[in-house]
C-alpha cells in the first residue's frame, strides 16, 4: 500500500506545472507584441552566435629562391574577438642559418565586436523576460501603464543600440579583411623583400559567417524599430479612444 502522503506529493508536481504551463496564453503570440518579440529572440541568436563563433584563416607561401622547389607554407588562424595583435605566426628566413621570426597581424578590432556581441545577449535575455510578461503576466501589462511605456523606452534605446552596433561593426569587418588578406601578410614579412625570394599568396579568408552576422545587425535594428510602433500603442502616450457610452449619451443630448 502506497501511504497517502506520497500520493499527495505526486499530485502536486503535475498541477504545479498545469498552473504554470496553463497560466500561458499562446494565442498572443500571433499578435504583433508576442511575434515581434520571438523574432527579435531568433535574430539575437543568430546575430551574436555569427560573429562570437567566427574564426577564418590567412597564408602565404615562401620560396627563398625561384631556383628551388622548397616551399615555406605558413598559415594564421583568427577570430572573435579580433584582437589581431595577439595573433603570432613564424616568418620563415632566407638565411644559410635560420633563425626563427615571430611575427603579429595587425589591429585591435574587439571593441565593436565584442559591442555587437553583447548588445545581442542582451537583446536576447530582454525578450526572453518580455515574452514570459507578454504571455504569463498580460493582465498585469495592460493594467500597470508605467510597464509599457518603460518597454517603449528600452525598445527605442535597442532600436537605436542596433543601428550603432551594426554600423561599427560593419565597419570593423572591413578593416579586418584588410589586415588578414594575403597581400597585407606578405607586406608585413620582411623576408619578402628579398630580391630572390618569392612570396605567393596562401589561403584567402572566408567571411561568409561573419558577412552574415552583420546582416543580422541591421535586421535587428529594423525589427527593434519596427516594434516601436506596436509597442506605442500599449502606453497612455497615445491618443486615447472615445468611450462608447460617452459618445451615446452626447448623442442624445443633441437630439433633444
Amino acid at each position: 500500500m502506497s501511504e497517502p502522503g506520497a500520493t499527495a506529493t505526486g499530485d502536486k508536481a503535475p498541477r504545479l506545472q498545469d498552473r504554470v504551463l496553463g497560466g500561458l496564453r499562446w494565442s498572443r503570440l500571433q499578435e504583433p507584441l508576442g511575434f515581434i518579440k520571438v523574432l527579435e529572440w531568433l535574430f539575437a541568436i543568430f546575430a551574436f552566435g555569427a560573429c562570437g563563433s567566427f574564426s577564418g584563416e590567412t597564408g602565404a607561401t615562401v620560396r627563398c629562391s625561384s631556383d628551388t622547389r622548397e616551399i615555406s607554407a605558413i598559415f594564421v588562424q583568427f577570430g572573435y574577438p579580433f584582437r589581431l595583435y595577439q595573433i603570432p605566426f613564424e616568418m620563415p628566413s632566407c638565411e644559410e642559418e635560420p633563425e626563427p621570426h615571430t611575427l603579429h597581424l595587425v589591429g585591435d578590432f574587439s571593441a565593436p565586436a565584442e559591442f555587437f556581441v553583447t548588445l545581442g545577449v542582451f537583446s536576447f535575455l530582454y525578450t526572453m523576460a518580455a515574452l514570459v510578461l507578454y504571455l504569463r503576466f498580460h493582465s498585469l501589462y495592460t493594467e500597470n501603464k508605467k510597464l509599457p511605456s518603460a518597454d517603449f523606452c528600452v525598445t527605442v534605446c535597442f532600436a537605436f543600440f542596433w543601428l550603432v552596433a551594426a554600423a561599427a561593426w560593419g565597419k570593423g569587418l572591413s578593416d579586418v579583411k584588410a589586415a588578414t588578406r594575403p597581400a597585407s601578410l606578405i607586406a608585413a614579412m620582411g623576408v619578402c623583400q628579398g630580391q630572390d625570394v618569392v612570396c605567393n599568396a596562401g589561403a584567402t579568408p572566408a567571411m561568409g559567417l561573419a558577412n552574415i552576422s552583420v546582416l543580422f545587425g541591421f535586421i535587428n535594428f529594423l525589427l527593434w524599430a519596427g516594434n516601436c510602433w506596436f509597442v506605442l500603442q500599449e502606453t497612455p502616450w497615445r491618443a486615447p479612444a472615445a468611450p462608447r457610452d460617452s459618445a451615446a449619451e452626447q448623442g442624445a443630448i443633441d437630439k433633444q
